[in-house]
């Protein structure tokens, strides 16, 4: 999230950079200007509070764009009209200097005014020609220049670390990334609208995610403080967020995926956002592609039955009731012969289980570990070790026929063996 003082109090001068160079021929920057107009709009409304064709309230927009070189399309200018011209008029073509753009729209920014300062850097591409841009981003960002950064990952592909070395920091909160060229339009508007939204008190976030996640860990947030309230609920609260300057938090959670759904799963269910200014923010739904070669849906556990054993009681006879056979399954018991254990020595023994599907993959199915005792044998002999059972319900069976049967199952079994006893003994010393 990024916040700024409200706009109308807090008037700012924006340059729109953006990238006209050859990739972004055709739809691409046919949907570039649709978002390039609805920022403006926005904008357009939130300093004034009408759509009256005249960015108001002292805030002021410029247009520079860029492909070898830039050009500054228009000077910081308060006519919708002639803002919106100027972005009709891009004609893609062209390599990508980004050095230049920056150095052009610095130079827009520079002078007398008292104006906060904001750059909206869009691209679709890596650098091809000209300097290094990273010193020229970071000199505007020492002179109090808040800059975000969009970018299309389309035919060149976009250098995502470039991005988030340009743009304020944390990176997260100012750049932002799709692969489509249709949500340009909605990443320009919701810009336009963080922008010009007042800053935000006493703001609580809550993030239910789906019941196919389980929410592992919280990070400490930049900024604010997070309680992870269940195991798909965490609510992030912050006291003050760009009530004064231009800023923005980040809070990041870990999940994992608990199942049984698979295919493209939204990672949230509901998010909830309050403040005491009345914002409202609409959070991006991300999804995943979720795919699973074995689907495990575990049985419930059972209810336990109550028992109590007396003080002077040897034997308690209980009655469990009737148990039901929940799954199909079978039992796998193994043995193994221990080489020369030496007498008096006892042995930790691993079995471990893995049962392997047709492609050769393995899939854990168990581990048990054992302590065999030491034999009192006058020399070392072998030890056989028996009855070492899985159990192994068909729920579990990667043999590639789901739907039969007591189906041919292949399976791994390792051993691991060590002594426990070392017949090491120190000696008594002697004075």
């Amino acid at each position: 999230m990024t916040a700024a003082p409200d706009i109308l109090t807090n008037p700012t001068d924006i340059v729109l950079v953006l990238d006209r160079s050859g990739s972004m021929e055709g739809s691409a920057l046919a949907s570039l200007k649709a978002g390039a107009k609805a920022f403006i709009d926005i904008i357009d409304e939130a300093t004034d509070s009408a759509h009256d064709g005249q960015i108001g309230s002292g805030s002021r927009i410029g247009i520079v764009s860029f492909a070898s070189t830039s050009t500054q399309d228009t000077q910081l200018i308060t006519s919708v009209s002639d803002l919106k011209a100027a972005v009709d008029d891009l004609t893609a073509g062209g390599n990508t200097n980004h050095a230049d753009a920056f150095t052009k729209a610095s130079e827009l920014l520079e002078g007398p005014s008292t104006n906060a300062r904001v750059m909206v850097m869009f691209t679709d591409g890596n650098t091809t020609i000209g300097p290094n841009p990273s010193p020229i981003a970071a000199a505007a960002r020492a002179e109090g220049v808040v800059i975000y950064a969009i970018g299309l990952n389309g035919t060149g592909g976009v250098d995502v670390s470039a991005l988030e070395d340009w743009a304020s920091k944390p990176a997260s909160a100012y750049v932002a990334i799709t692969p489509d060229e249709a949500e340009l339009e909605d990443l320009f508007a919701d810009l336009a609208r963080n922008i010009s939204k007042p800053g935000a008190t006493n703001v609580v976030i809550t993030d239910t995610v789906s019941p196919c996640f389980r929410i592992t860990s919280v990070v400490m947030p930049t900024k604010g403080s997070a309680n992870q309230l269940n195991d798909t609920t965490v609510q992030w609260q912050i006291d003050e967020l760009g009530a004064t300057q231009s800023e923005g938090a980040v809070l990041e959670f870990n999940v994992e995926h608990v199942g049984p759904c698979s295919g493209t799963v939204a990672v949230n269910e509901s998010i909830s956002y309050s403040d005491n200014e009345g914002n409202e923010v609409t959070f991006p739904s991300p999804e995943l592609d979720v795919e699973c070669d074995v689907i495990v849906i575990p049985e419930s556990c059972p209810e336990p039955v109550e028992l109590t054993v007396g003080g002077c009681e040897d034997t308690v006879e209980v009655d469990a009731g009737n148990v039901v056979m929940d799954s199909l399954g079978c039992v796998l018991q193994l043995s193994c012969t221990l080489q020369n254990v030496c007498p008096n020595r006892r042995v930790a023994l691993a079995a471990i289980l893995t049962e392997v599907d047709d492609q050769g993959v393995e899939y854990k199915r168990g581990m048990k570990t054992m302590v065999i005792p030491a034999h009192t044998g006058p020399a070392c002999k072998n030890v056989n070790v028996r009855c070492i059972n899985f159990v192994l319900p068909e729920s579990l069976d990667v043999s590639g026929a789901a739907d039969a049967m007591c189906n041919t199952r292949n399976f791994k079994a390792r051993f691991i063996s060590n002594y426990i006893d070392n017949g090491f003994e120190c000696c008594n010393p002697v004075q």
